[in-house]
């Protein structure tokens, strides 16, 4: 099974030339071979999840520059498993897609080679089992996405935020270069399973301490953290495709760096806590712009930026296996949601209002949270209460009460006074299945993951101030939300959506900085 893991990246390696080789059109054999991936990395992926089982690793070294260097190295566990699974479906989702998509672009040939190349590179990084393979297959990621935002070159949209990118991503191949010489310098090799070995055992020292904060900042600006986000709202100059390529392990490959790293991450606690702060704030920040505009795929790619933010967050607070359920979550309904964009557009166009909406009152704001949280409380009791059922770290717990202030939201819609009992009675059930889907997935994760991912460690002064501070700040966010009706026509408040809906000029600064307004249009 190891050298199967082989086939679906040269697969696709060998499909982007035939793309490459016909620039007006991609060939029906250079699609079968593109699409024959699902059938190659789909049941490698289950496969290595039930035969490795819980836990379990392999690695397999093709080539070597030493024992300690080696140059192209596969690992298979659980997590490059799922990564690798995620990664085809979406892949070979988005390439069936872009095919009918982009017929008749005179570029479709040389679109579905780079798109080929992306997919492969990708699947190169999620089964790293060597430094080198890793930063190799990160950089080349990178750079063939750069081809696919400027599949549109004349557009000077697609130009400044292609050089965004571009400007991000050197950025972030720099943070990684440095994390694996200090890496190599700390452990003395190159090899994956030897590292997170040692650093599981609690070695490496200040060396493996300032490593951990170049793979965080390598993390933070592969997934267009605050205030380097810019890029990621203005790639809807690219075709649809590229937009839901971005989650099969690209975007958000931040994520699966630091659980990838998770054990060296755990040796620098203060570098943890900042990527709490960072992600937090660009959770909010993101969920905030989002609501303010008026475009779906606009308001799609700030959900990403809010989203990525979360995940970075959960692995700042050391909930590994969580952040690895977010992203395989996330990336499906996310995908979903580009490619399916245009028909959503046309049926909110063609439906009607039934009639005026319900607007909760602060006293049926206030009845919504103490029941969501009633709710969520007594389902911790119940599942606590299960023989073997995982018990929840108090980082989880937070989360978890993260998670439902959303649920609060709608439940507030149900209670208000003009809602008919049906709709309340709807919102009481989607919070409690809300509450005992949380539940059984972080069990489930965290049964799968066991002995793969280092387990949450006990919070300290500061983990538990910076909960806090979280809970509150999106405890905050989520009844300002839903008391949003009230007061929407305020002046104030119509200022603020103004602010809001422009990223609070963050990104207006970032293209100055640029240069990014002084693009001239090509000749």
């Amino acid at each position: 099974m190891p050298f199967a893991v082989l086939a679906p990246p040269a697969l696709l390696l060998f499909a982007s030339t035939l793309g490459f080789a016909q620039p007006g059109r991609i060939g029906r054999s250079a699609l079968a071979l593109i699409e024959l991936l699902a059938l190659l990395a789909l049941p490698l992926a289950v496969g290595t999840m039930v035969t490795l089982g819980t836990g379990g690793a392999a690695t397999l070294t093709l080539a070597a520059a030493g024992p300690a260097l080696p140059l192209l190295a596969f690992r298979l566990d659980l997590i490059s498993a799922t990564m690798l699974l995620l990664v085809s479906f979406i892949g070979w989702i988005v390439v069936r897609y872009a095919r009918v998509y982009l017929d008749g672009e005179a570029r479709q040939g040389t679109f579905m080679a780079w798109l080929a190349t992306t997919l492969a590179m990708v699947m190169l990084l999620v089964t790293a089992g060597s430094l080198v393979q890793l930063v190799g297959a990160w950089i080349a990621t990178s750079l063939a996405l750069h081809k696919l935002l400027l599949f549109y070159p004349e557009r000077v949209a697609a130009q400044r935020a292609a050089r965004k990118k571009f400007f991000t991503a050197r950025a972030g191949d720099a943070a990684l270069i440095g994390a694996a010489l200090l890496l190599f310098a700390a452990y003395g090799t190159a090899d994956l399973a030897a590292i997170l070995i040692s650093s599981d055992a609690g070695t490496g020292g200040y060396t493996a301490m300032a490593a951990a904060g170049l793979l965080a900042l390598a993390a933070l600006l592969k997934s267009a953290q605050f205030p380097l986000h810019g890029w990621l709202t203005e790639v809807m100059e690219a075709p649809t495709p590229v937009s839901a390529l971005l989650h099969a392990g690209v975007i958000n490959a931040g994520g699966f760096l630091l659980i990838r790293f998770a054990d060296v991450m755990l040796l620098a606690p203060g570098v943890l806590a900042v990527l709490v702060m960072i992600g937090g704030f660009t959770a909010l920040f993101g969920g905030l712009v989002m609501l303010t505009q008026p475009a779906i795929k606009t308001s799609l790619a700030w959900s990403t930026i809010g989203q990525m933010g979360f995940m970075i967050m959960q692995c700042g607070l050391a909930l590994f296996p969580l952040a690895l359920l977010h992203i395989v979550l996330h990336s499906l309904y996310k995908a979903h949601a580009f490619l399916a964009s245009g028909g959503a557009v046309e049926q909110i166009a063609a439906a009607q209002r039934p009639g005026p909406v319900a607007i909760p009152r602060p006293a049926a704001v206030g009845r919504a949270f103490l029941a969501a949280l009633a709710i969520y409380g007594l389902m911790t009791f119940a599942f606590a209460a299960i023989p073997g059922f995982h018990s929840k770290s108090p980082q989880a717990v937070a989360l978890g009460a993260i998670l439902i202030f959303g649920v609060a939201y709608l439940f507030a819609q149900g209670l208000a006074d003009s809602a008919p009992r049906a709709l309340t009675r709807r919102m009481a059930v989607y919070a409690v299945a809300a509450s005992i889907g949380y539940f059984t997935l972080h069990g489930i994760a965290l049964t799968l993951t066991a002995g793969t991912l280092p387990a949450t460690p006990a919070p300290g002064p500061l983990e538990w101030t910076l909960m806090v501070l979280a809970v509150l700040s999106f405890g905050l966010v989520a009844v300002a939300q839903s008391m949003f009706p009230l007061w929407a026509y305020h002046p104030a408040a119509a200022g603020l959506r103004v602010h809001l809906s422009n990223g609070l000029y963050a990104n207006a600064m970032f293209d100055r900085m640029l240069g990014g307004w002084i693009l001239k249009r090509p000749i």
